[in-house]
């Protein structure tokens, strides 16, 4: 479903700022696969996320999604086969309109507009629905505007959006990062059911070790913009924090230091 050969993204080249952000970077996502990535910072999981986006463009390299060469395809073209929720529980929604309206505005984004207003009784129905799944109480607050949510609710409610025309590919972008422990498990619990109810191939970074671990199928390490581990099936369930930070000082030859990274 989405496959990187050979990436390679450096910022502010031939200046004394240069960066190389992505080192020959490939990777294959198969369909379904949730995929959780780990790293330092400046490791590059970032830059790769937004790279897949089409938010900037690579230097070398192809991005395919589902088969499709998207590689100079334009973000809001590249758009069509994505959902994304970013670590602002603020991005990704219009906090001056109601729930509703948001959910409407995602489900028919790209669309044909017509003439006819507002939402129509059969809509509002499905929205209250979809809201249920998230055990929020969002269903009863259709009409509420989203600037008074919480952030744990609008991220719950962007996630549902980003999936509601499930879009081939899910970025998660450090979805949880902005939130308390309690409310972070609880987005996550309902990106689980999300994820393997509509078998969704997703992508998701995280700061939390131990959240990589508890969550998807596969996990890969990155660093200095490249893929350092690539852990999945038996090896993955049965894989701690502290196995996994052996693994990376064996795979890199350094210790894994980082203060934004939570060990659990």
């Amino acid at each position: 479903m989405l496959e990187l050969k050979n990436i390679y993204k450096t910022f502010n080249p031939g200046t004394i700022n240069e960066k190389l952000a992505l080192n020959n970077l490939s990777l294959k996502l198969a369909d379904g696969d949730f995929v959780t990535v780990i790293g330092g910072n400046g490791a590059g999981k970032s830059t790769m996320l937004n790279a897949v986006a089409g938010t900037w463009p690579v230097d070398e390299g192809q991005i395919l999604i589902g088969g499709q060469d998207v590689t100079r395809l334009p973000e809001h073209k590249r758009a069509a086969y994505l959902g994304r929720v970013f670590q602002d529980p603020m991005t990704g929604t219009a906090g001056t309109m109601g729930i509703e309206e948001n959910l409407a505005l995602a489900k028919r984004r790209g669309k044909p507009r017509t003439l006819r207003r507002g939402i129509s009784r059969q809509e509002r129905e499905e929205y209250r629905e979809l809201l249920k799944v998230l055990d929020l109480g969002l269903e009863n607050r259709l009409t509420s505007k989203v600037g008074l949510l919480s952030g744990g609710q609008r991220q719950a409610l962007t996630l549902l959006m980003a999936t509601l025309q499930k879009p081939r590919l899910l970025l998660l972008d450090e979805h949880t990062a902005a939130l308390d422990p309690k409310t972070a498990a609880k987005v996550l619990e309902i990106t689980d059911m999300i994820v393997n109810r509509d078998h969704l191939t997703t992508l998701m970074i995280t700061h939390n070790m131990q959240d990589a671990i508890n969550h998807g199928n596969r996990l890969i390490m990155m660093m200095d913009g490249r893929i350092i581990l690539d852990i999945s099936g038996e090896a993955k369930k049965k894989l701690t924090v502290r196995n996994l930070l052996d693994q990376f000082e064996q795979a890199s030859g350094t210790q894994f230091a980082n203060d934004a990274a939570l060990l659990g």
